[in-house]
């Protein structure tokens, strides 16, 4: 049987190799065992197991697992920051202080001396009688 490989697709080519690969594996089987050998057997032809750690090695990386660990966390916790005495009173003293400053400019912008407030409405009457000699009844 003649393949003209200009006919044959990628995917056919892929599986002619592995088809190949596998009768020259078996080859070899059959020619060790012509040689004296044993035949292989169904576990010899799989990929081999993983290769275990020892319980030594284990331990040995839980180890290091549980330092890296603690040392991510002692970095995390650290002991929580304490105002002292003289520092909380100095807050406070400011923020009495701020509070102190708002209040008094409020109270100045809102409130007139009495004198103010008699000027105000002197000025106030004097400008409805003049609307009123016009006759008027609105500013």
């Amino acid at each position: 049987m003649t393949i003209n490989l200009a006919d044959v697709t990628t995917g056919q080519l892929n599986r002619i190799i592995a088809i190949k690969e596998r009768i020259e594996k078996l080859q070899g089987q059959i020619d060790s065992v012509a040689d004296g050998g044993e035949a292989p057997t169904r576990f010899a032809l799989e990929a081999p197991k993983k290769q275990r750690r020892s319980a030594a090695v284990r331990a040995k990386m839980a180890a290091a697992a549980r330092a890296r660990w603690a040392k991510i966390r002692g970095k995390a916790k650290k002991g929580k920051r304490r105002l002292s005495a003289a520092g909380r009173a100095a807050i406070i003293a400011g923020t009495k202080a701020r509070w102190a400053k708002v209040r008094a400019a409020k109270k100045k912008d809102r409130r007139s001396s009495p004198a103010v407030r008699a000027k105000l409405a002197a000025a106030a009457r004097a400008r409805w009688a003049r609307v009123k000699a016009a006759g008027k009844k609105t500013l």
